[in-house]
């Protein structure tokens, strides 16, 4: 076994999202959490794509700033997720009121949602990037069901409004994307891609 597999880089998860760190979890590598403080809202006429992809980077680098100096370098993974309805983005919506507000505008209507990913060498400054799309059509629910759904799950930090990896799942009619992990909130087949393209043995360390 070379040097290189006993002893794979430092990972580093720039989020303090505790799906992120389920998802990454998945993968059975060890790896820290460093969270990032970095301002997310969205640029003046910025695109959504845009917004996911450049707080991925920011929030990498950010993190990487808060370890530099403990030595060895570390590959960072940074992470953003923005959705889009009717042209327009979409946050998370905090309260019962607003959420309640979201997936009655949304139902019977598609929401795409950009996933945006960044894996950050701090040894290079080599930044790896890539935007996943994930299209969700919404089904065509009563009010009582919102009401039902919200008081069970309680989705109110999920832009959206709905966790498919939960009960949300029976809000959707058809999920679109090459990445079942994007919509949760890392996409794992691009991040997996990402790793072996920086010599990080993803089956070697699991």
């Amino acid at each position: 076994m070379s040097e290189a597999l006993k002893t794979p880089l430092r990972l580093i998860l720039a989020s303090s999202s505790p799906y992120r760190r389920e998802l990454l979890e998945r993968l059975r590598i060890p790896f820290d959490v460093v969270s990032p403080n970095i301002d997310e809202m969205p640029l003046a006429g910025e695109t959504p794509e845009a917004t996911a992809v450049r707080l991925s980077i920011a929030k990498a680098r950010a993190a990487a700033e808060r370890i530099d100096g403990h030595g060895g370098g570390a590959l960072v993974i940074g992470s953003d997720q923005v959705a889009t309805f009717d042209g327009k983005q979409i946050g998370k919506p905090g309260t019962h009121e607003k959420a309640v507000a979201q997936l009655q505008a949304m139902r019977g209507r598609s929401v795409e949602f950009h996933s945006a990913l960044c894996l950050f060498d701090s040894r290079t400054g080599n930044a790896q990037s890539a935007d996943v799309i994930t299209r969700v059509r919404f089904r065509r629910y009563s009010d009582a069901q919102i009401e039902t759904y919200l008081r069970v799950e309680t989705p109110y930090d999920c832009a959206g409004s709905a966790k498919a990896e939960g009960l949300g799942i029976a809000l959707l009619e058809a999920i679109d994307s090459n990445d079942p992990t994007a919509l949760i909130g890392l996409p794992l087949i691009a991040l997996t891609g990402m790793l072996v393209n920086a010599g990080y043995p993803v089956l070697g360390a699991a």
